[in-house]
Parts: C-alpha cells; structure tokens; sequence
C-alpha cells in the first residue's frame, strides 16, 4: 500500500532584500525554513524559488506542488510603496465645498517641532488640483439633504479620464451611514471612465471623520493597482505550479489572513501585512519561552517594525500609519520605520549624517553586493566593522567587503572622520531610531520600556540589540532560532480574520439594547458570510465584539471588549466598568466616581475568525539536527570593531546551531547561523535556553 501523500503547509515571507519562507508537515509537524534573495523585478520569482528550495529540504521533488496544501503570504509591497513615497497619479472625488479637506487635516503638529512655525506641511497624498467636489449632501444619520448631482458626477469622472488619472478614492459627507451616494459615482465612474480603479470610503472605512476615512480610502486606491498585480501574479504561478487552484492566503495588518481572492478588494488591510506577521510568531515564541510582557523588533532589508506583546498578545489600534500617511483600519499596533539593512547613509544639504529612509533594496542592493549599488548602507557599515561574515545565507551570497570599505571611506572623507567612526556613526543613528520607535509603543503609551523583553528577529534585526540594551535600558533581548524567518513562521500562526465597524456615536445612558444588538447582529452576519465563503464550517466561526468609547467631549476613543451573548443592560453597563479601567490604565486616571462626566459610543465592531492549527515550538531534544556550519567557520575569529575609539579586536565567531540549551557565552563574540548573526558586544552574556533562543543579558 503506498504511504500518503504529505500534506505540506507554508509560509512565505517577502521582504526588500530576502525571502523567507517556513515549511510544516501537518501531519508529522516537521518544521523547514529556508531564506532566498527576493526578485523586485518580478516578485513572484523570488517566491516560487522559496517554494522549490524548501520542498528540496523536505525531500520532495521541485515543480511539483501536489503537497502543498496552502500557502500564506506576507508581503510588505504596500508597506516599501508608503514608505518610500511611490504614490502614482491619484485622484480624489469628495462632497461639494470640501474640496480643501485634505490640505486642512486636523491642524496638528507632528512631535519634536513644538511650535507650528518651523513645521513645513508634507504633500498631500492627493495634490489640491487632482481633487473634483461632487454635488449632493446627506446628514449624519444617512438621510438625503441635497440630492446626489448626476451631471456633475459625469463631468468630474471624465475630467479625470480626459488627464489619465485611473486610481480614485471616493469620500462623500456622511457616507459611513449611508453609502448610496458614493455607489451611484461609482456606477457613472464605469460608465464614464471604465479604466478607473476606485476605492469607496464606505466599503474600506464604515465609520465617521471625514479626514480619516478619506486618508485611508486613499491609501487603499493608491496600493491597489500595485498589489493587485503581485496577488493575480503569484496566484497565477501557484496555480500553473500545483497544477490546481493551490489555497493561497495574505497576511492583513490585523493579524489574520485573508484569501488571495478576497484580498484584492481590500488592499488598505495589507499596508502591515509582514509587520503583522512578524509580531504575531515573536509573540508565540516569547510566550513559549516564558516572556509574557515583549517587545518585537523586526529588522528587514528596508524597514524595521516594533510592537508590545502583552500576555501572548499584540496590542491592536485604528490610529496607526505608515510613513507619512495615517490609516484607520484595524492593526497591530506596529511602529515601521525606515532603518533595515538595505537603508541609505546619506548628507543633508547642512552636511550632517542621516539615515534612511530610502532604501538600496535588495536590487541594487548595498555596494557590498556588487550589483551596481553606490550609496553607503546599514549593511556596508556591518560588513566593513566586521560584525557580519563577509557573506549571506551561510555562503550562498558572497559579499565584496573591500567595496563596502571603499564606500564607507568615501562618505567619511566627506565628513571629516574615521572610517570607524564613520560606520558606527551609521549604525549609531541607525539605533537610535530603532530606539525612538520603540518609545513610541511604549513610553507614549504609557508603559515602561524596562518593564518588556526585546524580542529581535529578521535579517538585520539583532545585529544592534546590545546598543538598544543600552539606550533603552532593556534588561533581557530574546533572539528566536531562524530569526530571519519568523515572520514567516508566523504566518502559519494565524487565523483567517475579517473586520466590520459601524459607527453608532450615542451616550451610554440613552443607549438602546435592542438597537445595540441589532447592529452587532448585523456586523455579525457579514462576518459569517465571509467566513463560509473562506470554507470555514459554521461551528467553528467565533467572533470578538468590541466598542470604540470615550468621554463625552473627547476627540479620540478607546476600544474594549464587549461580552459574548445576548446584550442587555448589565453587559451594556459592565462594557462602560471595562472602558473606566482601560482609560485609568492608559492615561493614569478616570471619572468613574464623577456623575458629570458621561460616557460615550462612538463605534461597534466585529472581528470574525476562522480558526488553523498552530504549529509546536518544540523543545531542543525535538528539534530538527544542526546543520553544518560552512566550512572554515566553526572555531574561526575575526578582526571586529565595537567602538571606533577601540578599533578592531580579534573575536571568536561560532556557529549557532552548535549551541545547545544551557550553553553560556561572552562578549565579545559573534554567532552566526544561516540567515541572521548576532554581535555581542564586551560586557554582554548570551545563554541558549532549552527552545534554541539565545537570550541576551548585561553583566553587573
């Protein structure tokens, strides 16, 4: 009788310079991670090669995808988009007399300019002359004032079409409660301008402020030609791979998936999709190791995201961005700045050093990588202080560390310095705003930094954590085995997930029960529908119900938990205990006792999910065999500089899979595995605990 077939499940994580990618057999729960260079030219390159390099781990033949039973995807193609500012021509149709509403925003001053005087206002994503008013008006509880102007609609959808401007975002007045208006504009948009792709605020953003809502239907417009092209792509190629439609997720900013199918028409929800990945495998693996308050940091070839992990949790929030562009939906609450690997060491026209955000990406790539970069890199500063291998993925991509050198002497003779200097000014600068985002999830929420475990990972992730250990004050930093690839593992953690808010702003003493549950019923039944349309049985859907509360008088909100069942007035009032202690939690106090300050509802929400098994973390006597370190590593040292003012110190370099639980060693050394290294500087102690993570601490 011939064995069965394996069923291989996978997860792929695409970055700016690498592809990871984890491999779990759902049936004997072997576990395989691989990395490969990503393809920017055509992504989907990159992919399938991930999936032929780990089928050959599994020892399953390559070109042939009859054992993969699904494939999760992170992809960080519209996060690189925002935060490089690659947005295309793009258009915007908003109600009559608020055509300024993007130029006026909110009047705020971002942190560190105190006085609006020395702030400069970014470009809008939408210049003030590619934005058309349309005629027509409704109140806030959706009923028509004005009706919608037909003929001024067709003008303006073939003003657009005439200018060649197809990308679109529509947010009319009031449209969170009643979306006819801006359905009937995009009816005369097909009829009118049928190339256009549009975004309606009313499907991306089901909720009130103006602002907002039309900032996030933009973003969604602005990534969705782009991103809709990568998903069709893959999917095309998965399915010419498996010779069959090959179930294929991406992962969304709200820690679920979501099927390729669906996705496309909901791109705003991936503008964190590897981020979100990311967080959600550190977070599984702290808790595993016995951490339950963390800090993740997640260092790529472009960017570097952090987020807190509360009891095997992410924090979730609807006020996040990135870049320069604010996004309302719900997310990881992930802080993404631009200090990956792959990020420029550049001069301001005043001559000082500045770091990121744009990024040498994997193609070029850094000068290192010989493929015709010219622009000194986080990685070239690395290479040339010695504190990675003169080489990538355990040998695989060989790095020319005399054209790093040469780079990095080149912009020090600009500057006046020290090469040494020079580098570790790099990698300084490049810390410190690790650092500062960081804070931003921690202090600026209320929460002491000294208080978490820094959890590093991706490629580039942990080549700095003894600097953060210092900046921040952090006690313990926890690098996962295969920290390059937890993103990807982390992907094979997550459930299918679908949001839906709508808005209900009413105080809690004129709160109707009967009206509360109907909404909440209703939010519900669009999540089931989208579940069974996933393939989820009825008996295993759950849904989480929350509300957006605040005090009356308040601008923003803060969100808690509804109890499960039939709503009545004790679960409306235990919904109001929840928000008092939430907000004493976050902002140090609460008018519980004072009958004058009135609570308010300003959104209902649900979460549906649809449940997958998590794979084990196992201990290190389950674990797969070490690999064999490349040949010359094992016991081998090199010249390494920590500080410039101390140059370069002879230092052993080991290989980490010959590391076993219990295993104690000091700085300075350098550990090396496949596809990440970790520095630890003089006055640092590394111990291997009995799940492989390297846990990192600074000796008294």
């Amino acid at each position: 009788m011939p064995p069965a077939p394996r069923r291989i499940r996978i997860g792929i994580d695409t970055g700016g310079t690498f592809t990871d990618v984890v491999a779990l057999d759902e049936d004997s729960g072997e576990m395989v991670t691989t990395k490969t260079p990503s393809t920017p030219a055509d992504p989907a390159d990159g992919f399938m090669a991930g999936i032929d390099k780990v089928l050959d781990l599994l020892d399953l033949p390559r070109g042939s995808g009859d054992a993969v039973t699904a494939v999760s995807h992170g992809t960080t193609v519209a996060t690189n988009q925002l935060l490089e500012g690659k947005v295309e021509a793009l258009g915007f149709i908003t109600s009559e007399g608020y055509d300024a509403m993007l130029e006026i925003a909110r009047q705020s001053v971002p942190d560190g300019y105190g006085n609006s005087y020395f702030w400069v206002k970014p470009p809008r994503i939408v210049p003030r002359d590619l934005v058309k008013g349309v005629g027509g008006r409704l109140d806030f509880t959706g009923a028509e004032v004005r009706p919608f102007d037909e003929e001024d609609a067709r003008r303006v959808a073939r003003w657009f079409r005439v200018r060649g401007i197809d990308t679109l975002g529509v947010c009319f007045l009031h449209s969170y409660a009643n979306p006819d208006h801006e359905e009937r504009m995009r009816a005369i948009l097909r009829e009118e301008h049928p190339e256009a792709v549009v975004s309606l605020s009313s499907e991306v953003l089901r909720e009130y402020r103006e602002y907002e809502r039309a900032m996030t239907t933009l973003v969604d417009a602005a990534v969705k030609p782009r991103l809709s092209r990568y998903v069709a792509n893959i999917s095309r190629r998965l399915e010419q791979y498996g010779g069959r439609k090959v179930p294929f997720y991406v992962m969304k900013s709200n820690g679920g998936v979501l099927s390729a199918d669906e996705v496309v028409h909901q791109p705003i929800t991936t503008v964190l999709s590897g981020p979100a990945a990311g967080a959600l495998g550190a977070a599984l693996i702290a808790q595993v190791a016995g951490f339950d308050r963390v800090l993740t940091s997640d260092g790529g070839g472009t960017s570097t995201d952090v987020s807190v992990v509360i009891d095997g949790e992410p924090t979730l929030t609807t006020e996040g961005s990135v870049g320069a562009f604010p996004s309302k939906i719900p997310m990881i609450d992930v802080v993404t700045v631009g200090a990956g690997g792959g990020s420029i060491a550049w001069l301001s026209p005043e001559g000082t050093l500045k770091v990121g955000p744009r990024s040498a990406g994997a193609d070029p790539g850094p000068i290192c990588y010989a493929r015709g970069g010219r622009e000194v890199t986080i990685t070239d500063a690395h290479v040339m202080l010695g504190r990675i291998p003169p080489h990538l993925l355990g040998g695989e991509i060989p790095l020319d560390a005399a054209a790093a050198r040469a780079g990095v002497e080149a912009l020090a003779t600009e500057l006046g310095m020290s090469p040494e200097a020079c580098a570790t000014g790099v990698l300084e600068i490049s810390a410190w705003n690790q650092a500062n985002a960081l804070r931003q999830v921690t202090v600026k929420r209320g929460l002491d930094v000294r208080d978490f475990t820094l959890t590093t990972f991706g490629g580039s992730g942990s080549l700095l954590l003894c600097r953060l250990m210092d900046v921040l004050g952090i006690p313990t930093v926890l690098v996962p085995p295969n920290p390059g690839n937890v993103s990807a593992f982390g992907l094979l953690t997550v459930d299918v997930k679908n949001d839906y808010v709508q808005t209900h702003v009413t105080l809690h003493e004129a709160l109707d029960v009967t009206t509360v549950q109907a909404a909440y019923d209703a939010l519900a039944t669009r999540a089931r529908s989208a579940l069974v349309k996933e393939g989820f049985a009825p008996e295993v859907h759950r849904f989480v119900r929350t509300a957006d509360v605040r005090y009356f008088g308040q601008a923003f909100e803060v969100r808690v938990g509804v109890p499960d069942g039939d709503l009545d007035a004790d679960a409306l009032a235990e919904v109001a205990r929840r928000f008092h202690a939430e907000h004493r939690a976050l902002y140090g106090y609460d008018f519980s006792g004072d009958g004058s300050q009135q609570v308010e509802w300003v959104n209902l929400r649900v979460s549906g999910i649809g449940p997958i098994t998590r794979p084990e973390i196992r201990k290190a006597g389950e674990s797969s065999p070490p690999l064999d370190p490349p040949a010359g590593r094992a016991g081998s040292s090199r010249p390494v500089c920590f500080d410039a003012a101390d140059g370069y110190v002879t230092t052993p370099v080991l290989w980490r899979p010959d590391l076993g639980p219990g295993h104690v060693v000091r700085g300075p050394v350098i550990i090396e595995e496949f596809g990440s290294t970790v520095p630890v500087h003089p006055g640092f102690a590394a111990r291997v605990d009995d799940h492989l993570n390297i846990i990192v601490t600074k000796e008294a």
